[in-house]
């Protein structure tokens, strides 16, 4: 560790554990992007974390928080301090009356699935991992797909955030509505989320059907009752083919019964797609016919084809992610959903024309399924400043994932990705906070998000003034061009080639020592009197352990 570093933690309470390592070496999930912190840290407590954040502002060091790295971007990387909350992942109490739990904000959402099981609860809606903790999932906005839900955000009832100044600050839809509203999608940019309190339901069954159609079937049943025949709904869709996966199910009391056993299915069908795709790397054309055949041979090659079973809730609503990928999805109104995917398969089948995109799909082939799902949030307040859904009515999400077959990128990413954004941004579509959206500039979100992005910003800079929690991927997509950097805002240095495969992102080195000759007591004062003359934040400024 820096010599000067660990003068200043000297200074600290010793009592206070400071779990840090320097041979840490992140990535992301998929291995989409890498990183080395400068120290990895592991707090167990709240006082921990004060601890780890005061020391970061008197060593001017940028903090970022990880869960499980699932976001394929550079959200998460830095080359200066990077806090894990996996060991800080208790829940604190249970309300059977009201099936409110306050948790703190590292537990996964698999843990915390498992615990609200032997209470007899569950989480009303998943989206199709459980991997996340519970304070990234909702900070990057993660949904399910059901048109009777909307972000897992709206699941929470409050919330506690320790800011750059050492303190935590409690906020609901009734006390410190406007950081709530930052703070439900903050993207890591506003401070550490310590304790959540959430909305659980009484644990059910789901019982689900996923049957093969045809794709023109799926876009004449769109506005009749295809999102609401269900309660949970989701669609893969087959491009090349032109046929679809819908999978459907709802609550149900019925005996529990596994799907019947695919002999390709499991291991085989895995390793077997896997060399499919990394041969489509050397020869793209083969994809429409890899289709073909892996989800025949896992779904049917007939339609109608349809698979059933009956299971606990939470664990039915998942699905396996695979292999390395990129994902690149993006929120729409639902009605614009039959011209997206119309519009998109003609660009897939070679018809630029009738597509009516300025992208040339010649020689481009590209990866299955595309996940279609939907979600409601037009009756969620307080909406989060960040949120990327139709305010005005149901939300479709087209998510056009591309497998890194054993790390290798795929050949058609770069002009896939420009067609489909396109498309996305044509007919009104925000893109996903935490994926691969990659034509996006800062001018399109200010389009896109206006007053709300504005307000979210101007908040943002009130609770951290110096940038403590800010990084590159905060810089290129929120702050204004104009703005001068803040004091501990990281800055990006360069991009290079990882041997296996990604990107390693290195930011700004950390600085040695303090930035100027004052004591570290100076900063704290510094710090306390920008709290007092807070107006956002009043009188619900609690010290560290305060109820």
């Amino acid at each position: 560790m820096d010599p000067l570093i660990q003068r200043e933690l000297d200074r600290l309470d010793p009592s206070v554990p400071f779990r840090a390592s320097t041979a840490h070496h992140h990535h992301t999930w998929a291995k989409t992007f890498h990183s080395r912190p400068e120290l990895y840290i592991r707090p167990q407590s709240t006082a921990e974390i004060e601890k780890i954040i005061t020391l970061a502002r008197r060593c001017r060091r940028r903090l970022t928080t990880v869960g499980c790295g699932h976001s394929p971007s550079d959200l998460t990387c830095t080359s200066s301090w990077l806090v894990n909350l996996d060991q800080y992942s208790d829940i604190l109490s249970v309300n059977q009356k009201s099936s409110v739990v306050v948790m703190q904000s590292g537990i996964r959402l698999r843990d915390l699935c498992t615990q609200l099981r032997s209470h007899g609860l569950a989480m009303p809606n998943l989206g199709s991992i459980n991997n996340q903790s519970i304070a990234g999932a909702f900070a990057t906005a993660t949904h399910g797909s059901s048109r009777q839900h909307g972000l897992l955000s709206a699941s929470v009832k409050a919330l506690k955030i320790m800011l750059a100044n050492g303190r935590t600050v409690l906020c609901s839809a009734d006390q410190n509505e406007d950081l709530f509203r930052a703070a439900l999608v903050s993207l890591g940019a506003l401070g550490i989320i310590t304790e959540v309190s959430f909305q659980a339901v009484p644990a059910f069954d789901l019982e689900w059907l996923q049957t093969l159609s045809p794709l023109d079937k799926v876009l004449s049943d769109w506005d009749k009752d295809l999102w609401t025949r269900s309660e949970f709904v989701r669609v893969w869709w087959l491009p090349y083919s032109k046929r679809a996966v819908v999978w459907r199910a709802d609550k149900t009391s019925k005996p529990r019964r596994p799907a019947q056993h695919s002999w390709y299915g499991g291991q085989i069908g895995y390793h077997a797609y896997h060399v499919l795709l990394y041969l489509s790397q050397y020869i793209p054309r083969l994809l429409p016919t890899i289709e073909w055949f892996v989800f025949g041979m896992q779904y049917g090659f007939t339609d109608k084809s349809s698979i059933t079973a009956v299971g606990e809730g939470n664990q039915e609503l998942l699905m396996d992610c695979l292999y390395s990928q990129f994902v690149n999805e993006w929120a729409l109104p639902l009605h614009r959903g039959p011209e997206a995917i119309r519009r998109m398969t003609d660009w897939l089948h070679g018809d630029q024309e009738a597509a009516r995109i300025p992208v040339s799909p010649k020689g481009i082939y590209v990866h299955a399924p595309i996940e279609v799902r939907v979600s409601d949030t037009s009756s969620t307040s307080p909406r989060p400043y960040l949120d990327n859904t139709n305010p005005d009515g149901p939300t479709l999400y087209l998510n056009a994932t591309l497998y890194r077959p054993y790390g290798t990128d795929p050949p058609c990413r770069e002009r896939y990705y420009e067609a489909f954004e396109y498309l996305m941004k044509e007919l009104g579509g925000r893109p996903h906070w935490a994926k691969n959206f990659q034509t996006v500039a800062h001018d399109d979100l200010w389009s896109m998000y206006g007053d709300r992005l504005r307000e979210f910003v101007r908040i943002r800079n009130e609770v951290d003034a110096e940038g403590m929690f800010v990084g590159d991927w905060h810089r290129r997509h929120l702050l204004s061009d104009t703005e001068k950097p803040m004091p501990l805002e990281e800055k990006l240095v360069g991009r290079r080639r990882h041997a296996e495969g990604g990107w390693i992102v290195e930011g700004m080195k950390a600085r040695d020592g303090l930035s100027r000759p004052a004591s570290e007591e100076s900063f704290d004062v510094m710090h306390g009197a920008e709290t007092e003359a807070s107006t956002l934040l009043a009188a619900d400024v609690q010290s560290e352990g305060s109820p």
